[in-house]
């Protein structure tokens, strides 16, 4: 029986129940209603550029491949073969023209489609089997500038409503140039004790953590120009359909461009004009502030560091964290290594800034543990420009300030709404307006 979730989540007032990061039930009902139903990002087109080129990853805890095929289309599917549930591949990534079960030997296409098992006869003399319908379970697929999402789910929306004016936000990274961005090759991925959405809470618009989380990593990185500088003058929090981003407008390239990367400063520095004519000014500030963002519910990214990451759920206690750097595909190769080391020194499980963040989720899912503290509600009151006018036009739910606790408060509404909803119908979308 599913629980009522708006109950657990107090929106307006700030409050909520501990449960949602602890118990088993809530966390089943979420690979149902959230997980089965979103849209997810599944990979860069980078990584699949050409045919035979495949990722595996998952959507909630299913398993799937995301394969380029011979028309070039790319295709994500259950990784789990249809005779007896094994998987088809375990590689975390390569190139290969099929794939094969190496339980019973039953050969797959890029496409998905089962091709041919050993003695072929055996199965053309059984009545009612039909070679077509036993392919890989394929998922519905739609690419955003380069990035791949997929849904399970056929009742959902076109990723463009689901995404809405959030897309507005994310060209200010992914539209910045003709040429469009990569990923840098390669997967970093790492193992948490932690509920995924403690990760997601925290990309979707908790600034207030890096002033003290992070803040002997800035004095040691950032001494020259004076450490991590946030304030609620000039920035603010925006939520589209449950996707967040927070930010400054102060163009404080040096903040954020990988501990203040004097060539990559540069680099964005250069860029500014010309990013400013294509998307505006706000926009060609936004790559280099201060700044996180999420698309719900578990992908996320950071501007400046150009780290891109998702929070994979292995139960209600644990997140299997997969991350990847995006770089600009016109900028050069040393400013894409640049990148690409600024991301290892401090967003990887070795990173400066990542071990910081990941001891606080799995302390955070662990406090839970005993019966008092679990029965304790969770504070997000933090709303200290409530009110305060936006001087300037933005897309979104827009709140004036990053320090503010509003993105995360929309965050886990829409959480609420998913969970509760029965069907698509039940869960509002905005209209793009942008």
């Amino acid at each position: 029986m599913s629980m009522n979730i708006k109950s657990l989540i107090d929106h307006e007032n700030g409050l909520i129940d501990r449960r949602i990061f602890w118990d088993n039930a809530i966390y089943q009902q979420e690979l149902k209603q959230i997980f089965a139903r979103c849209w997810h990002f599944v990979a860069h087109e980078s990584q699949v550029k050409s045919f035979g080129d495949f990722i595996t990853t998952y959507i909630g805890e299913d398993a799937v491949i995301v394969a380029r095929a011979k028309d070039k289309s790319i295709n994500v599917m259950l990784n789990s073969c249809p005779h007896r549930g094994n998987k088809v591949c375990f590689a975390g990534e390569g190139k290969i023209r099929s794939f094969v079960c190496n339980y019973h030997g039953w050969a797959f296409g890029l496409d998905g489609k089962l091709n041919g098992m050993p003695e072929n006869q055996l199965y053309d003399n059984t009545e009612g089997f039909d070679k077509s319908d036993w392919g890989l379970h394929k998922a519905r697929v739609e690419t955003y500038k380069g990035l791949v999402f997929a849904t399970f789910d056929e009742e959902a929306p076109s990723l463009g409503d689901y995404l809405g004016d959030f897309r507005w936000y994310m060209d200010a990274i992914l539209d910045i140039d003709d040429k469009g961005t990569e990923f840098i090759p390669g997967t970093t991925r790492s193992l948490l004790k932690c509920n995924w959405k403690y990760p997601a809470d925290n990309f979707v618009g908790d600034i207030y953590h890096a002033l003290w989380t992070h803040l002997s990593a800035a004095e040691s990185t950032l001494k020259s120009s004076g450490g991590i500088h946030v304030s609620n003058e000039n920035s603010y929090q925006s939520s589209v359909n449950g996707h967040g981003w927070e930010f400054s407008l102060a163009n404080n390239f040096g903040n954020a461009a990988t501990m203040g990367d004097k060539e990559i400063v540069k680099y964005l520095r250069s860029r500014e004009e010309k990013i400013s004519q294509r998307l505006g000014s706000v926009r060609a500030k936004m790559i280099g502030s201060v700044a996180s963002g999420a698309i719900f519910p578990n992908f996320a990214f950071l501007p400046g560091y150009l780290t891109f990451r998702t929070f994979l759920p292995k139960g209600p206690m644990e997140t299997e964290l997969h991350s990847w750097t995006l770089v600009p595909s016109e900028a050069s190769d040393e400013i894409k290594d640049r990148w690409r080391l600024g991301a290892m020194r401090t967003f990887s499980p070795s990173g400066i800034l990542e071990m910081d963040d990941g001891e606080n989720w799995e302390h955070a899912t662990i406090g839970n543990s005993g019966y008092v503290t679990r029965n304790q509600k969770l504070c997000y009151q933090m709303n200290p420009t409530k009110g305060e006018s936006i001087p300037i036009d933005l897309p979104g739910i827009v709140t004036k300030g990053q320090l503010n606790d509003a993105n995360q408060r929309l965050f886990f509404k829409r959480y609420a709404e998913f969970m509760d909803a029965k069907s698509w119908a039940d869960i509002p979308l905005a209209k793009p307006q942008f």
